[in-house]
């Protein structure tokens, strides 16, 4: 049995960076057929977009801007190329937000993920993910079918019929929430029903601590976690070697400094921004919102592509002080302003019946008047007072936190 999906998972890493940035310019060019990325790209020759560095002076679209932009220009904010017609099935997500399925074979890029987590063509699969009106439930059953499994349209609750179905064509795949699948099985101990051939799942859209993934596994099933968004599918996922999760191909990741479209130093943790190279419906640098890290190092299970941590909390930290927003960008913004600074955290806590503002700043060398200049500038950008307490590189966690709300 082969241990990797195809050859694409285990090229040299320098020959899977010059192919995607080799397919990036024509994707611009699709893309700036839309009117909103025609506006948003201004200026910009698709041509000379063919590094990592060119790509990180693009502008970052946020997808905390996407109901908004949808409203204003319904149904996909001027972002998509397509005609409605060409696409396969259409969604809406909490927001609202609209989401199109394009008609190709995997449009959401989730069978390599299914074949990390062990599942193979010719399994069953229950899949439990919702199939009303959101695309959660498409995106596994059509990265099942793309596999060559048969899947079970099962969506979630309703365990009753779950068992008989279960029973009847004993699928071995499950793939659904974590939280879920321990109803499920639990359900069954109760209720005395056999769902015992399920021995794999892929699950996502939930957390799955390792006391949960500790209890799967006492029940016989191997558990892999995915990462995905139902703008682009499935963006990471979990291999056998369970280091980390793999980026998948056709999508060049990066992680930004929260608030900003600036890539991170090595090993910090950042927001995740994907510009994907499907010419459909692509996205150029959408910014996700969630925090992570790249892992060091090629993966144990001979994957060569890029690696993350996983989810690991919001970037969008916004939050109001004395009555007023205060945003990650206001923040990168006073680092702008100081370059000789490095890490920034802003501390908010409640003195009685006051909000306390505390910028906490690293740098190398600590001086009442550079204290002094970064207060002014903290002054300027936010339009509120706050202390500024200047500590040595190293001092601040390495978390992507910029703004700690520590209130209660």
């Amino acid at each position: 049995m082969n241990d990797h999906y195809d050859a694409l998972e285990t090229r040299q890493p320098v020959q899977r960076e010059a192919e995607l940035f080799s397919r990036l310019p024509d994707v611009l060019r699709k893309a700036m057929e839309a009117p909103a990325y025609a506006e948003r790209l201004t200026g910009t020759d698709p041509a000379s977009i063919a590094s990592r560095a060119a790509l990180a002076r693009l502008p970052v679209l946020r997808k905390s801007e996407l109901p908004a932009l949808h409203k204003a220009v319904p149904p996909f904010g001027g972002f998509v190329p397509e005609p409605l017609g060409s696409f396969g099935r259409l969604f809406t997500s909490p927001g609202p937000i609209f989401e199109p399925e394009p008609a190709h074979a995997d449009p959401w890029r989730g069978a390599r993920a299914l074949f990390a987590a062990g599942f193979r063509p010719g399994d069953v699969v229950l899949n439990t993910f919702s199939y009303h009106l959101t695309p959660g439930g498409f995106i596994f059953d059509a990265s099942a079918r793309a596999l060559g499994c048969a899947v079970i349209p099962a969506g979630p609750g309703n365990t009753e019929a779950q068992f008989e179905l279960i029973e009847a064509y004993r699928p071995v795949g499950y793939s659904g929430t974590p939280d879920f699948l321990k109803i499920l099985l639990d359900a069954a101990a109760s209720a005395g029903r056999d769902v015992s051939s399920i021995k794999r799942a892929l699950v996502s859209g939930a957390a799955f601590p390792k006391s949960l993934q500790d209890e799967v596994r006492s029940r016989g099933i191997d558990a892999y976690q995915a990462f995905g968004t139902a703008d682009l599918g499935m963006v990471a996922f979990e291999t056998p070697a369970h280091d980390g999760m793999t980026v998948n191909e056709d999508l060049i990741v990066e992680i930004v400094k929260p608030g900003t479209g600036d890539p991170v130093a090595p090993g910090d943790v950042g927001e995740i921004v994907v510009t994907s190279l499907d010419p459909h419906h692509p996205w150029i640098r959408l910014a996700l919102g969630d925090l992570t890290v790249a892992l060091p190092g090629a993966s144990p299970c001979g994957r060569t592509n890029m690696r993350i941590k996983g989810w690991m909390g919001r970037a969008d930290q916004t939050t109001k002080v004395k009555g007023m927003f205060v945003r990650p960008e206001q923040i990168a913004e006073i680092g702008r302003r100081h370059p000789e600074l490095g890490r920034l955290r802003l501390v908010v806590t409640r003195e009685g019946e006051t909000d306390i503002m505390t910028l906490k700043a690293e740098c190398v060398l600590i001086s009442s008047g550079l204290q002094d200049q970064v207060a002014s500038s903290l002054r300027a950008v936010t339009k509120l007072g706050g202390l500024v307490k200047l500590v040595r590189p190293g001092s601040l966690q390495n978390d992507g936190k910029v703004i700690a709300d520590e209130r209660g």
